[in-house]
């Protein structure tokens, strides 16, 4: 986007091409109006095959409208998580089972559109036994109670709540969130107390040597 109004520039001063780019940007058309519920549906058909055949579960497709472009917003996860060389390979053929599609006769979207393909953040609500799977042994806050998952299987998890075990059906679990812990300074590990430890020592050895 065209910065306007820097080092108290006035608009009268700008150049021919400052002026032409911006009237071009002006008259950009929006991207089409389409139906954005129905266009996810499409999309989310074409691509949940591609990402299962990849080894992944696709945990959201999200499309909006930026300019004159749709984005198309993937989420896909694993037990392990997912690297970058993962989300790039997997996005490669996101695009390329994308692109195939609509050179096929099915227009998925109208226009051109942005791909972005990520994994889930520790923001994300655990609702699948999958999520709950993922986050054993971090501290979640749960139908008003906050405890560290200390079990899951298919009926359901167990939550250790200030040491006291709370079993949970999924039936019984609403929208689990996990909490961001932050390491107590009397437990961090700053790794140079060795190193003191050994420098006085070796103050020590020093000290009888002159003796």
């Amino acid at each position: 986007m065209t910065q306007r109004g820097r080092a108290g520039a006035r608009p009268g001063n700008r150049s021919g091409a400052q002026r032409s780019r911006e009237e071009s940007e002006q008259r950009a058309p929006a991207a089409p109006r389409i139906d954005l519920v129905a266009a996810k549906a499409r999309v989310q058909a074409v691509i949940e095959p591609v990402v299962q055949q990849a080894g992944y579960d696709l945990e959201d497709v999200n499309l909006s409208r930026a300019g004159r472009r749709h984005v198309v917003r993937v989420l896909v996860d694993t037990d392990g998580g997912i690297n970058l060389d993962g989300v790039a390979v997997v996005s490669r053929e996101i695009s390329a089972a994308l692109d195939a599609a609509e050179e096929s006769g099915g227009e998925l979207l109208a226009g051109e559109y942005q791909l972005e393909v990520g994994s889930p953040g520790v923001d994300r609500p655990l609702t699948l036994p999958r999520h709950w799977r993922r986050n054993r042994g971090r501290l979640v806050a749960v139908n008003g109670l906050t405890g560290r998952v200390a079990d899951v299987d298919d009926a359901g998890i167990a939550l250790d709540v200030d040491g006291e075990s709370r079993t949970l059906t999924y039936a019984e679990l609403g929208p689990g969130r996990v909490q961001i812990e932050f390491k107590r300074l009397d437990e961090a590990d700053f790794g140079d107390e060795d190193e003191d430890d050994d420098n006085e020592d070796d103050d020590e050895e020093d000290g009888e040597g002159r003796e």
